[in-house]
Order: C-alpha cells, then structure tokens, then sequence
C-alpha cells in the first residue's frame, strides 16, 4: 500500500481557466510550480498512491497569490467536498489557526463535514506554535485522537518566521502531548539531523520526505541522518502537490544514491527507500483505510 501524507487540496474544481493560473518560481530549481489545478490535475498527480491526505493551510490571506491558502472556512470547505467525492482513496485534514477567533467553531464544523486530522504552518498562520493557545489546541487534538501534520523548516516566504518551525519546537510539543500523533513535514528541511532526532526520541512522532527529492544533496545526507540514527522507520511518503506528484517523489527517493556515485560514501538501502514508498502512515497516525468504507 501506497499512501501519500503530504497533498495541497486543487484549487479549482473543473479545469483552471488561462487568466486564472498562477505560478510560483521559487519552490522547484529546475521549473516553476503550477500553483492552480483542478480535481482531474490532482487525481492524476496522485494516481501512483493507493490513499493520499488531502489539505491546506489556513492564512488569514497572505499567500493567496501562491493559489494555495485561504481563511480556515474556505480551506476546509474545499477540502471536505474533494474528499467526499473521493471516499475510498483521500482522506482530509482541516487547517486552523490556533490564535484566532472562532477555532473552536471551525473545528466543530470541519470534523463534521468528515476531516479526520490537522495541517498547520505556524510561520505562514503567524502563531506562536508554543502558546498557551496553541498547546490548548494541541492537548485537544492528543485527546480527540486527531493528528497534526506540521510545516517544518525552510520556507521561500520572507515574512514566515523560520524559528516558529524548527523541529527542536515540535519537540517541545511533543513533550507536552506525548500521545498526539505528528507528522514532521518535509524532514524539517535543512535541519535534518534535529529532525532525526525528535522522531527518534518520540513514538508517535513521525517525518515525512515531502520536497527533499528535489534538492540531491538534501534528499541523501537526511536519508543517512535517519539511517544512522536508526529512525528510517519513521519516514513517511510525501509528495507535496502541487509541487511534484507521488510518482515524482517515489522515483526521486530512488535517485538518492546518484550523488555519490563513484564514491566511498555509504549507500541508502533499497530496503530503506522501499519502506518510505510503502511505510504504513495510516497505521501510524491512527486512520483508518478508506478503501474498506462506503
């Protein structure tokens, strides 16, 4: 089984109008990234999946030129209605912002509409990720059984604090709420080796390999830091669309030894990259299989 934890809802549902398409130049080094896509784009991005997780993050607005982020009523409301006309093979996250008013309100109506878990981005939504409001929301969602998939690392977005997303954060965190289900996004490049070692130290806290695939040396050196700490079987399979597709990041992971070919360096296994692709992300954060629901 093949799931994918890391997809952005599409922004439009029927094809994206010319004078509608955005793009986004800093987020690939070889091409810009399409930021506007329909259901059909993303069904054929995500097609080498057998489940994808499905979200947004939440802004109060000020990304809206990347086609990716919306207030928490427009984000969830799109994300619930892709997944519900998919049931069997997307599930869905909601995205809040833990500091703003009515969260709770939100919540309430995002969990009916049948989002199962939670994606946020503390530099983006511009909350303190270690306050009192914060880790209010985060012991209820330790409670209620609801995982949270976090931004982790570097963002091209100037305004975006890079200390609100640092991994030694999600470490505090996970101290407070041992039993909440994490998913690390993006190995927290390029601190991969904080990382490592918070997924190491943390059962239920997990990482995943969105984006590392396009930057070579990146991709390797956090595979061996996993590999050598002995946390590669906290690694879970991310695509990042619109980024790349899940086939994309699958045959990018299988890249990872070309960089040092020719070299004494010590190889990723097969076995290593294979239990990435194939890792039981569902299991780990606690979700059940849509492919077995009506």
């Amino acid at each position: 089984m093949i799931v994918d934890v890391h997809c952005h809802t599409p922004t439009h549902v029927q094809p994206v109008p010319d004078d509608e398409l955005t793009s986004y130049p800093s987020w690939r080094n070889d091409r810009p990234v399409i930021t506007t896509n329909s259901w059909e784009d993303f069904d054929r991005a995500a097609d080498a999946a057998d489940v994808a997780i499905v979200f947004n993050i939440a802004a109060d607005n000020p990304l809206a030129s990347t086609g990716l982020d919306y207030r928490p009523e427009d984000t969830n409301t799109a994300t619930a209605a892709y997944v519900a006309a998919r049931p069997r093979s997307r599930i869905g996250f909601m995205s809040v912002n833990p500091s703003r008013p009515g969260l709770w309100e939100e919540v309430e109506r995002a969990r009916a509409a049948g989002l199962v878990g939670v994606k946020l981005g503390a530099n983006y939504q511009e909350f303190e990720p270690l306050s009192d409001d914060a880790m209010a929301f985060y012991r209820y969602c330790e409670a209620e059984g609801l995982p949270i998939l976090f931004h982790q690392g570097a963002s091209p977005i100037r305004h975006a604090p890079l200390r609100y997303t640092h991994p030694l954060v999600t470490d505090e965190i996970a101290i407070a709420c041992p039993e909440l289900r994490i998913v690390m996004a993006h190995m927290g490049h390029p601190f991969a080796r904080e990382t490592v070692v918070t997924i190491r130290k943390h059962p239920h806290v997990y990482a995943d390999v969105s984006s590392i695939y396009l930057r070579p040396w990146v991709m390797y050196e956090s595979l061996l830091f996993a590999l050598e700490w002995g946390a590669a079987g906290k690694l879970l399979l991310g695509s990042d669309f619109p980024i790349a597709t899940t086939q994309e990041a699958i045959d990018g992971l299988h890249r990872a030894n070309d960089i040092i070919a020719g070299t004494a360096m010590p190889r990723i296994p097969d076995e290593v990259i294979d239990g990435i692709v194939h890792a039981d992300a569902l299991g780990a954060l606690g979700l059940q299989d849509p492919r077995g629901q009506a």
